[in-house]
């Protein structure tokens, strides 16, 4: 038996059928006998003589359709919930906009359409939704936090980031506002919301390049809510960016522990691992969170890293070439080690092309500039140097890191 068709169905039936139809009842059927009746003497009628050209008689004006039956707003929210976690957002998004349709003052489908919008990238109407919803419901945490990450949302998701400056500003007043109402809430509710804004304010600060700050924002949240392994992996991938591996580790471990079965934490801990040096605990890691979610193309990338960083080619290339059919605009790391494999193998073409898409979707990684530069400084058989792409690349990997010191020695070979 299909579960997941059968929930599906269950759900639709709830919010198309309404919840009158299943109560209609037929009302008995009543049997009497008939009182007898005495015979009527029956007059002759006369009849009119049928005119020669009679008159067409009138048709019966067929019966008006009764009108459609208004469902409630809580039929299509449950819907809209079932398809969000599957991560079918076009059909939440249907459900939701139904919502508000029948019901256009309710928080929940507001709060629900908002957040589908922001995973269609519809960011401008989602912006609109979420404003709508705070005016509407001026103490709704969710409603404010949600706003946050559309503002954030957007401008992640525009090519030039410089002309929504102004959208992180916005996200960081947003929580503000949301801090205040929260204030004055009891302790352990007040705890908990103060730990999702500075959760999010962790994000925002992440975003602006303020690592200090980020990092003092995941760790006020981890304070208030000191299980939550998501606050955990946002503190260590701080400490990582911040270049102290150690404390790195020391939190993606109780990431791990707090919630083992939790595929990105194992994943990201078992790189770290290998990064450090310990691949003999980085391998079964990073194994493992492959198995505990086979489709879940992080775990299947970063056991890839580890098996690259282990010397595992085979592994590596099958792993990491999984991961970029599972999502193959995500994660712009998986496609710069397959080109480091192409380039350790002398596959220049491979090389390019998979370096080419590492930089085009991290284009702001030095990095993955300085090896893109560095597969066309080099030749292979047929293949010759393009010294041009190679210049433009070590100097983009300097303008991003300018103490960039391979990119620097590039530029140097070529000169």
């Amino acid at each position: 038996m299909n579960v997941r068709n059968t929930t599906a169905g269950l759900l639709l039936a709830l919010a198309l059928g309404g919840a009158g139809s299943a109560n209609a009842q037929t009302a008995p059927t009543q049997t009497t006998t008939p009182a007898p009746v005495s015979p009527v003497p029956v007059s002759p009628v006369p009849v009119s003589p049928v005119p020669v050209n009679p008159a067409p008689a009138q048709a019966t004006p067929a019966p008006k359709a009764a009108p459609a039956p208004v469902r409630p707003a809580a039929n299509y929210i449950a819907v809209g919930v079932f398809y969000y976690e599957q991560g079918r957002y076009d059909e939440a998004y249907v459900a939701y906009r139904a919502a508000t349709e029948a019901d256009p003052k309710n928080a929940d489908a507001l709060l629900g359409l908002g957040r589908s919008q922001v995973k269609l990238r519809l960011y401008a109407p989602a912006l609109d939704t979420l404003k709508r919803l705070v005016v509407l419901d001026a103490r709704n945490v969710s409603g404010y936090i949600a706003l946050s990450q559309a503002y954030q949302q957007q401008y992640v998701g525009t090519s030039d980031r410089s002309a929504l400056g102004g959208n992180l500003s916005s996200a960081l007043k947003v929580l503000n506002d949301a801090e205040v109402i929260v204030s004055n809430q009891a302790a352990p509710e007040r705890d908990l919301n103060l730990s999702k804004i500075w959760n999010e304010r962790g994000y925002v600060y992440k975003l602006q390049g303020q690592v200090t700050q980020a990092i003092e924002a995941f760790k006020r949240a981890s304070d208030l809510n000191p299980d939550n392994s998501i606050m955990l992996y946002n503190l260590g991938d701080m400490y990582y960016a911040s270049g102290d591996l150690p404390s790195a580790l020391n939190y993606l471990q109780q990431a791990v522990i707090a919630d083992p079965r939790d595929p990105y934490n194992r994943a990201y801990y078992a790189k770290l691992l290998a990064l450090s040096g310990n691949l003999t605990a980085a391998r079964p890691e990073a194994a493992q969170a492959a198995k505990l979610a086979p489709t879940n193309a992080y775990a299947a990338g970063q056991y890839g890293v580890v098996s690259y960083l282990a010397r595992d080619a085979a592994t590596a290339r099958t792993q990491l070439t999984r991961a970029v059919q599972l999502a193959p605009l995500r994660y712009p790391e998986f496609y710069y080690y397959l080109g480091r494999l192409s380039l350790d193998s002398g596959d220049l073409k491979g090389a390019r092309d998979q370096l080419t898409r590492a930089a085009a979707l991290g284009s702001n990684n030095a990095e993955y500039a300085y090896y893109l530069g560095l597969s066309y400084e080099r030749s292979a058989g047929t293949l010759a140097p393009d010294r041009v792409k190679a210049r433009e690349n070590y100097e983009r990997a300097l303008q991003l890191s300018p103490s960039y010191k391979l990119a620097q020695e590039g530029l140097n070979r070529l000169k």
